[in-house]
């Protein structure tokens, strides 16, 4: 059979294109923000301040609301989401709704996050502008008991009874999304919590992956162990598999934690091995494209050229929809824009009631 090439061009200058849809009002408050991020105290501090502030009362909340959350958050809920979702999809630019509760320690607090991740299944079954749900495996479930069951750490019969409820909700979930019909990403976290979600994540996929992709599990290449263990998934497993490869969020604490413990730093040495693995993986899942699909989250320039050209190499169209791109809501305007013609370019809208806020600080 013959290989069908074609030819991908893409051009990440074109700022007209990129930023058509934004007034001059919302271009002047992005140019604000943008330059806020570049002195290191408003970073450092920004976000403790912000807490600090909502937690005693201080009338900060509109002011936030009116700058970084409305330029990298959807809403507060489902419905606050809606205007903005549609917005999107005039251009062509598909939406994730992600409701990012996590950290939290109560069982009724695990349930209602549950329901809410549920809802945003059903909300993408009925509005194809929202192609994906995804959620955190923290959002229903304690990190400290994560944190045991990724250790091997011997478990009594209260918290034998809890990784059930925690495994109920995510089977809840990952079902949801099969009897619909959408496709559920489920994050990557810190390493110490990752085994016991990657297994989740495999048993949920080996269950509902069977007839198509509805599962995909995050793999951050900053981590130098996890293209190995992307090759290991291929190796290993002959149901289809899902990824979304993302370069990863976690990297202070992460090498924090390694340096107060003693123990190796799960981290790459440097920006260019990351760039390295990360490019190596997504040739990986294009080259194995017949059994998997792929979500590239990156808002790196030479990552998405050099995807797009090796799907010309693959004859992979750029509207196959095993392939899809992705960046957060705000961030790299040039990149999700300039493939607007076509359908698999993703933008993630924060939609936690609790978090938000505090998130996109």
């Amino acid at each position: 059979m013959e290989r069908v090439s074609m030819k991908i061009s893409l051009d990440f200058n074109n700022t007209e294109r990129a930023f058509g849809h934004l007034s001059d009002k919302e271009l002047n408050r992005a140019i604000l923000l943008f330059r806020a991020f570049g002195y290191p105290f408003l970073v450092k501090y920004g976000a403790p301040f912000a807490t600090f502030s909502l937690k005693i009362g201080l009338p900060v909340k509109g002011l936030l609301k009116r700058t970084v959350f409305n330029h990298f958050c959807g809403g507060e809920s489902i419905p606050d989401c809606k205007e903005r979702v549609a917005f999107l999809n005039k251009y062509h630019v598909k939406t994730i709704l992600d409701y990012s509760v996590e950290g939290e320690e109560k069982e009724d607090v695990f349930d209602a996050t549950c329901a809410e991740i549920i809802k945003t299944i059903e909300e993408a079954a009925v509005n194809p502008a929202i192609p994906f749900a995804v959620f955190k495996v923290t959002g229903v479930g304690r990190f400290a008991l994560l944190q045991k069951v990724s250790e091997g750490v011997t478990l009594n019969p209260q918290e034998e009874a809890e990784v059930e409820r925690v495994k109920n909700r995510v089977e809840a979930i990952c079902k949801k999304g099969h009897e619909l019909n959408v496709q559920v990403m489920i994050d990557a976290e810190e390493t110490w919590i990752q085994p016991a979600i990657d297994a989740l994540v495999l048993e949920m996929s080996e269950k509902y992956n069977q007839e198509k992709v509805l599962i995909f599990n995050t793999v951050q290449l900053y981590r130098h162990d996890r293209l190995s263990f992307l090759k290991e998934c291929f190796e290993k497993y002959r149901f289809p598999l899902g990824f979304k490869l993302v370069r990863g969020a976690y990297m202070e604490k992460e090498r924090v934690r390694a340096a107060e413990k003693s123990y190796p730093s799960p981290i790459q040495p440097d920006k260019a091995t990351s760039d390295r693995d990360y490019d190596e993986a997504v040739a990986l899942c294009l080259q194995n494209i017949s059994r998997c699909e792929v979500v590239i989250g990156t808002h790196n320039e030479q990552s998405c050229r050099k995807a797009a050209e090796r799907m010309s190499e693959l004859g992979i169209t750029p509207s196959d929809s095993r392939v899809y791109f992705s960046q957060l809501l705000g961030m790299s305007d040039n990149i999700g824009n300039r493939c607007t013609t076509t359908p698999f370019i993703k933008l993630k809208v924060k939609t936690s009631k609790k978090t938000a806020l505090l998130e996109a600080i």
